[in-house]
């Protein structure tokens, strides 16, 4: 890469980092806050369900706009949107006005990353791309570590102190934004395709429009990995607390552990393994580890040995994401706004869905969620293997 591509690229981790971690920031002391102004369980699942719902209903919208407007008003503003998210959350102890402000922040992230993965499409060669789209993916990751190991000592001095630190760090980076990060202009087709579909469409007539797009196999893969891992994530602390009596503290370390291995693999390994096998073959290998994972996770007899299927399942995701980013934006030359933002929005009914349907099963019986984390990688597998025999079947039936 050239040192104009570089810093770039630098400017668009340093923003998602420090989204990504001022949300993280609130995470560890959310229930605690949540009991303080009389709320439950309940208000928690909320908070997360809509936050994930406002991103999914304005995704293709802000991947639209990406598009016509450009990458870099679309971060400033997807920025601008968190930043008054975390204000609003401070300021108020209204469980109505904490839930608007999720919308706030959830349709702010919607604006968010869908331009900066556009960004680095537009910036990178494909030959660069999956190089960019984990780097950027390492910032997210780096994010969820860093930011809920801020927010836990924060809250040891106030409660509502993180919120409040949450809402200057964002501030920090819309000014950054503002200040550094320039505007990269989408291709021409691309511009002429989005005001081709300027007109105002409903969210099922893009979800619609995206089942005939090259990319709907991948979309629907983001979809599976994010409600299989929300999934697995919203029931891990209760499932370790249940199961082997694990402290907070031994939660809290193998979620760090984790994310640091996420961060390990998408700076060093996952662009040296694209290049070197291609990104099909990297996808179809690690949904097999995911779903081994999950079938690992149901034997798992004591702590070290669930922490050591945790850290598989969290590997194989660590390397999906970014692959699969880098496979929508290349089979979307012409409309990569759209499709990021699609690909957000799909992401986004997996992280509503997920956490939902996990707690409800887990109520039932608490492998329940885990089963059927393995049942979707395992379809989904099927359906990549599929979709990959009948694209290499295409060229040659056109040479016969």
């Amino acid at each position: 890469m050239s040192a104009e591509q570089r810093k770039k690229i630098i400017i668009l981790m340093i923003n998602m980092f420090i989204a990504i971690a001022s949300f993280g920031i609130i995470i560890p002391i959310l229930p605690s806050y949540l009991a303080s102004i009389n709320q439950g369980g309940m208000a928690a699942g909320l908070m997360i369900a809509i936050f994930a719902a406002a991103q999914f209903l304005f995704s293709p919208i802000a991947g639209k706009w990406a598009d016509q407007y450009g990458r870099r008003k679309m971060i400033i503003y997807g920025l601008a949107g968190l930043t008054a998210s975390m204000f609003v959350f401070y300021a108020s102890d209204s469980i109505w006005v904490l839930y608007f402000s999720r919308v706030i922040g959830g349709v702010g992230a919607a604006m968010l990353v869908p331009a900066i993965f556009a960004y680095i499409a537009d910036i990178t060669t494909h030959a660069q791309r999956a190089k960019g789209n984990s780097l950027v993916s390492a910032a997210m990751s780096l994010g969820i570590v860093v930011g809920p190991g801020i927010g836990g000592f924060l809250a040891d001095y106030d409660l509502k102190l993180p919120f409040l630190v949450s809402a200057f760090v964002s501030l920090a980076a819309v000014l950054f934004s503002i200040a550094l990060l320039k505007e990269n202009e989408a291709p021409v087709g691309e511009q002429t395709e989005a005001m081709l579909l300027a007109e105002q469409e409903s969210m099922f007539k893009k979800i619609g429009r995206s089942v005939n797009m090259p990319y709907f196999i991948p979309l629907i893969i983001t979809l599976v990995m994010s409600f299989g891992l929300l999934a697995y994530e919203s029931v891990v602390g209760l499932y370790l607390d249940n199961q082997f009596q694990s402290t907070a503290k031994d939660i809290a370390f193998m979620i760090t552990a984790t994310g640091i291995v996420s961060v390990i693999v998408q700076l060093f390994v996952v662009d040296r393994i694209v290049r070197r096998f291609g990104e099909t073959a990297i996808l179809i290998t690690f949904l097999i580890v995911a779903a081994a994972g999950f079938l690992l996770s149901l034997v798992a007899g004591n702590y070290e040995m669930f922490f050591a299927v945790s850290l598989i399942i969290f590997l194989a995701s660590s390397i999906l994401r970014p692959v699969l980013n880098t496979m929508i934006s290349k089979m979307a030359e012409g409309e990569v706004g759209f499709a990021m933002g699609m690909n957000n929005a799909y992401m986004s009914i997996g992280n509503v869905m997920g956490p939902l349907l996990a707690g409800m099963l887990y109520d039932i019986n608490i492998v329940y969620p885990f089963i059927l984390g393995l049942l979707l990688l395992l379809i989904t597998t099927a359906i990549t293997v599929i979709w990959q025999r009948s694209r290499t079947a295409k060229p040659t039936a056109v040479i016969s």
